[in-house]
């Protein structure tokens, strides 16, 4: 009986640190989005166009199917409409505001087209998934729905979806694998105010470093994982075309690029150098000058 109890008892203790030491999988929360050209209004392409409509709801029927986190295109742009009186110029860029509101971490651009034909209709469905954070190009799929004779293009959107829904699905969660497992990209340029007598080729501390020096060792020991890769620099500016940072931060939320560049002002403040910032998505500009 000891010997029962024991080998249980082993058992039990074995699969308790198996499952301490596996870490759960964390899936991208995605929203559904009308495509839009450029110079179109992302709201009317999707209020004035029912076959529009119906694709995107599929799209995020599917993957809430598929027990994905999705958010409604459809409340997030009633919710930015009640609280913005929004004007011809703001329309052109709801999409950036929607997906800004959303807190997605993906989003998918949703082309759906009409194919009339004597021996029947289809509809094809053009997917492109995006990494909400930066903008780039997480997966493709381009999906034709074969032709039946009827006019229920809802029917024919669904079955164009089904038909690579999966493969999309598969895709986005490798490349959000690597985003979790290597950060999110962002850039960052450092120039020094017009006038000012500082300059990166400066000693602003008993190190001996210049201040271009003193930035990149910072950006090295606070980028995601170390990685960082900078294009260039002078003694006017810096271009870093790549740093990592985290997808999210200590408390699970995404992590905000602001939060970054907070620790650089207060790191660059301690120097004597005064920090202004700009961020436009995942582009930093920094402009230094002497406090």
């Amino acid at each position: 009986m000891k010997n029962i109890l024991f080998t249980f008892l082993s058992i039990f203790f074995c699969f308790s640190a198996i499952a301490q030491d596996e870490k759960p999988t964390i899936q991208p929360t995605i929203m559904a989005i009308p495509f839009a050209k450029e110079g179109q209004s992302t709201r009317q392409m999707y209020e004035y166009s029912e076959l529009n409509r119906i694709a995107i709801t599929k799209v995020k029927e599917a993957f809430d199917q598929r027990g994905v986190n999705t958010i409604d295109f459809r409340a997030k742009l009633k919710q930015l409409q009640n609280s913005e009186a929004l004007t011809e110029d703001q329309e052109l860029s709801l999409k950036d505001e929607v997906i800004k509101m959303s807190g997605a971490d993906i989003y998918i651009e949703v082309e759906a087209n009409r194919d009339y034909s004597p021996s029947g209709n289809s509809v094809t469905c053009i997917l492109t998934a995006y990494d909400a954070f930066s903008g780039e190009s997480l997966a493709n799929k381009v999906s034709t729905s074969p032709r039946f004779k009827t006019d229920n293009y809802e029917k024919l959107a669904q079955k164009a979806i089904e038909a690579e829904i999966d493969n999309l699905l598969n895709t986005i969660q490798e490349k959000f694998n690597l985003i979790i497992e290597n950060g999110k990209t962002v850039t960052m340029e450092v120039g020094i105010e017009i006038g000012s007598d500082l300059d990166l080729d400066s000693e602003v501390d008993d190190s001996g470093y210049y201040l271009s020096e003193i930035i990149e060792e910072w950006v090295e020991e606070n980028a995601y994982n170390n990685y960082y890769h900078m294009q260039g620099s002078s003694a006017t500016k810096i271009v870093f075309d790549q740093i990592k940072v985290p997808l999210k931060d200590e408390s699970g939320k995404n992590y905000r690029i602001s939060k970054f560049v907070i620790q650089l002002r207060n790191f660059l403040k301690e120097k004597g150098v005064k920090v202004d910032r700009t961020i436009t998505g995942s582009a930093i500009t920094i402009t230094l000058s002497s406090l």
